[in-house]
């Protein structure tokens, strides 16, 4: 079938667009020691700079607050060094990237963070899964609940981490509010058990992302960021008793902040809940809506024909096929992923998946 509207441009807020193919943030692992970006990492980039738009994957904010062990961060000058080798790579090659954002929250372990004790809005483990860990898969710990004197540094954090973005040469910052991290566990009840004032009502439990947006958009303007949410995924042990009337508050309240795009991801991994969230996100969000989760190109397609989003992040596809927008274009095969290196270290199934111009 046709593809012409994935391939027309659009402008995210600030960031204008050759197409509307957007490279989804994917966790990788493979950073150096100190959580420090490489030129392994420039090179994956670089080969997938078609995309309309990269979004880098989860980024340490904050140094200590590691989930996954070798997960980039941008706190230091020497990630913002290593950052500016992907972004350099990434703009050499005609793309744009901006940088996900993020704090682990419960999802972090004592023993990747020198023994300290994960912090997220309450005392409540993570329960059906394991953290990878120097030591192997380790059962995730009870968190310590933030104190309300510990949030503003939690807050400016952000802040210093969408500062460090801009210097690493960036295009823009993506706020991570999804995926049962810090920022999430905060919005959704199930894991927010508060009862001060980021607590209990929506309004309260949406403080301390409304927070760390007004704190990043005094770096940057505001149609050079967007925000990521998944209030239907169960990942990291999640649930919402109300995702859908959660989904309509912040696809209205986000407005006042003239973001550059909402990023949506429609859908639970693992289909323990269910809800239509991008009809009240298309209708009550005035910005840009990127649409995310098990997209087929055709469905994009569609979905962006009919003006249900104006843009669609593909995960998997990018993640196995450096020329993915070629491939949609012809409508070609696709490399299948190779789940058992996502996180592995060195080039194997990271930067040695075939174009089709070498398959």
């Amino acid at each position: 079938m046709s593809h012409d509207a994935l391939f027309q441009p659009v402008a995210l807020g600030g960031l204008q667009l050759a197409n509307r193919l957007i490279m989804a943030p994917l966790t990788r692992c493979r950073a150096d020691d100190g959580h420090v970006p490489n030129a392994l990492m420039a090179e994956y980039y670089a080969q997938r700079a078609s995309a309309g738009l990269i979004i880098a994957e989860a980024t340490m904010a904050i140094e200590g607050h590691s989930a996954f062990w070798r997960e980039p961060g941008i706190y230091s000058s020497a990630q913002i060094d290593g950052w500016k080798l992907v972004t350099d790579a990434v703009h050499a090659a005609g793309g744009k990237i901006v940088l996900q954002i993020w704090h682990g929250g419960r999802a972090c372990h004592p023993l990747l963070n020198g023994g300290a004790q994960p912090v997220a809005p309450s005392a409540l483990a993570i329960t059906g899964d394991e953290v990878h860990t120097p030591q192997g898969k380790q059962p995730y710990v009870v968190p310590r609940p933030l104190d309300l004197s510990e949030i503003p540094d939690i807050v400016d954090g952000f802040r210093r981490a969408a500062a460090n973005a801009k210097a690493a040469g960036f295009d823009g910052v993506e706020v991570h509010a999804a995926n049962g991290y810090l920022l999430d566990s905060f919005l959704r009840d199930g894991s927010n058990q508060r009862t001060d004032s980021y607590g209990g009502s929506l309004d309260n439990r949406a403080r301390l992302l409304f927070e760390v947006l007004d704190a990043v958009t005094t770096v940057w303007d505001s149609e050079h960021v967007g925000v990521r949410i998944s209030p239907l995924n169960s990942y990291n042990d999640m649930r919402d008793s109300d995702p859908v009337g959660l989904t309509s508050f912040l696809a209205s309240a986000l407005n006042r902040f003239h973001l550059a795009y909402l990023h949506l991801m429609r859908g639970d991994f693992f289909g323990q809940q269910q809800g239509d969230v991008l009809t009240p996100a298309r209708t009550l969000f005035k910005g840009p809506l990127i649409g995310n989760m098990g997209y087929s190109a055709a469905e994009a397609e569609a979905a962006i024909a009919a003006g249900q989003l104006d843009a669609v992040a593909f995960g998997t596809g990018f993640l196995a096929n450096p020329d993915f927008v070629a491939r949609v274009a012809a409508e070609a095969p696709l490399n299948k992923p190779h789940p058992a290196t996502f996180y592995s270290p060195g080039p194997v199934g990271y930067t040695d998946y075939p174009s089709l111009s070498a398959a």
